[in-house]
């Protein structure tokens, strides 16, 4: 006769090792604080956008050590609430400090879903859901880009597509690399703006590259890659004897906004025999609009393309497709190694939906769901209404900023990017003072320190070329209203009164 459950000096493995009653107890009351913290809390106006601690003040409120013993429940739901009450509350409608903001109900459920279920979309036996709604969405995606067919894998973010990008275009040029590493290759070239995203750099750096052959091509005033400067630099280049192969172009560059002309530079790219990626993680969402989508024009020549939903269209960290025009298997070629405890070969189903082998990864989230989801719950539509609202508010924005005395355009924006410089009344007049640019770079620094201090409002700031300090305010939450975007510049008028 077994022994009850806990006898003896063994483990006992008769009953199970949790307890699920307490532990549903427990999620549920979770799931409130969740609900009131998390979800309401955060997005609503009258709170503050971060109760801002020092880091060592922060440390001992949080009681961080991990101990020999457990906690009972209700310390632990006071942690729970704690982690939710010191930390940034990115859904409320004054945070403008990233890409990402607010909070969709819909997608929230759709990252709930996916946790839950605990399971990794490489093959169709262990995730056959995931691994077809992951299908869909990403033939919606190339659709949308203007591709009748093609491949793609949703990867960690904006950054690791991009950098699946540039091994590919490796792997298509030299086979042999994917064996044999760069020991036989000839130096390679790779071109990108001035104000592409910096993981370009850093992808060459881990695949082995070197930063070294990333040339940075010449931008005009507005931050667009100049083509004929391309042209110039890939003819440098080959001059030099390295061998050109990959070209990234820019469609919402990070701080300015600005969109490289992608025909012109699928020219270059055409006449030289160039892997062509577009990095469209923030302004890829602009193809969802038919008012907006001229900005990405001639995208669909491009070999790949990177879209990171989790910005403009607020589907959650992390959603990032890389997206590929070649419909060969190419990105399986490259990616491929046929582990037999996953990916046999005689399933009983079709093989071809194991799609896990075409990424570098073998454990990776399903960030299909919650995007499918939204996009259910919303329709095309009411994605593409979603881009036109942050538009609109971008732009009334703009009317105001160029209305009030104090504030100055760092340019006229092109997409949702406000980037401008708030004069404190010392500094007016005096533009002509030669320290006068020293001295209002100091400024966004202070009032930003103040915002956050005061929990107010976070938005970023930045130097940029010969730029010093200023504000680049980013509205992506369909939360945000008129009564926001006055309160915001009311708020930076305020705390940099008398700096």
């Amino acid at each position: 006769m077994a022994e009850p459950c806990g006898a003896g000096d063994s483990i006992p493995l008769e009953c199970p090792g949790l307890d699920t009653a307490a532990g549903e107890e427990f999620l549920q009351e979770v799931f409130q604080i969740l609900l009131e913290e998390g979800v309401r809390k955060s997005t609503d106006v009258t709170q503050k956008v971060c109760d801002w601690k020092e880091p060592q003040e922060l440390r001992d409120l949080l009681d961080l050590e991990l101990r020999s013993d457990g906690e009972g429940r209700e310390r632990l739901l006071q942690r729970c609430r704690d982690v939710l009450r010191f930390s940034v509350r990115t859904g409320h409608p004054r945070f403008f400090n990233q890409l990402f903001s607010g909070l969709d109900h819909h997608a929230l459920a759709g990252r709930f879903l996916t946790e839950t279920l605990n399971t990794s979309p490489y093959t169709y036996e262990v995730a056959p859901v995931l691994v077809l709604m992951e299908e869909q969405v990403l033939a919606k995606l190339r659709e949308l880009v203007g591709w009748s067919s093609g491949d793609g894998i949703f990867a960690p973010g904006g950054s690791m597509s991009n950098m699946l990008a540039m091994n590919v275009a490796r792997f298509r040029r030299f086979p042999e690399s994917r064996s044999r590493g760069n020991w036989d290759l000839p130096r390679l070239g790779l071109f990108a703006s001035q104000e592409s995203h910096y993981s370009i750099l850093k992808g060459a750096a881990l695949l082995g590259i070197g930063t070294d052959n990333v040339h940075l091509v010449r931008t005009d005033e507005r931050g667009k890659m100049i083509p004929e400067e391309l042209e110039k630099e890939i003819q440098r280049v080959k001059a030099e004897g390295s061998e050109p192969l990959f070209v990234c172009a820019t469609s919402g560059t990070t701080v300015l906004g600005a969109f490289d002309p992608l025909d012109a530079i699928a020219d270059v790219c055409a006449r030289h025999g160039l892997w062509l990626h577009v990095d469209a993680a923030w302004g890829g969402s602009a193809l969802l609009s038919p008012r907006l989508r001229h900005l990405l024009a001639g995208i669909h020549r491009a070999d790949s393309v990177t879209w990171n939903p989790h910005k403009l269209l607020m589907a959650g960290l992390q959603c990032s497709a890389f997206l590929l025009r070649d419909s060969s298997g190419l990105l399986q070629r490259c990616h491929g190694v046929g582990a037999s405890y996953l990916f046999q070969r005689d399933k009983f189903y079709d093989v071809s939906l194991d799609t896990g082998d075409k990424s570098p990864q073998c454990g990776r989230r399903a960030d299909g769901l919650k995007l499918w989801i939204l996009w259910k719950a919303v329709g095309t539509r009411g994605l593409a209404q979603r881009v036109e609202r942050a538009f609109g508010a971008s732009r009334y924005l703009l009317e105001q900023v160029k209305r009030r005395e104090g504030f100055q355009l760092v340019m006229e924006p092109e997409f949702i990017n406000l980037c401008f410089w708030f004069i404190p009344p010392s500094l007016r007049g005096q533009e002509n003072s030669p320290q006068f640019w020293e001295k209002l770079g100091k400024v966004a620094p202070a009032i930003k320190e103040k915002m956050i201090r005061r929990g107010s409002m976070m938005v970023g700031y930045q130097p940029q070329g010969s730029h010093v300090n200023f504000f680049r305010q980013i509205i992506t939450n369909p939360a945000v209203t008129r009564q926001d975007l006055d309160f915001f510049l009311d708020e930076i008028q305020e705390l940099g009164w008398d700096l």
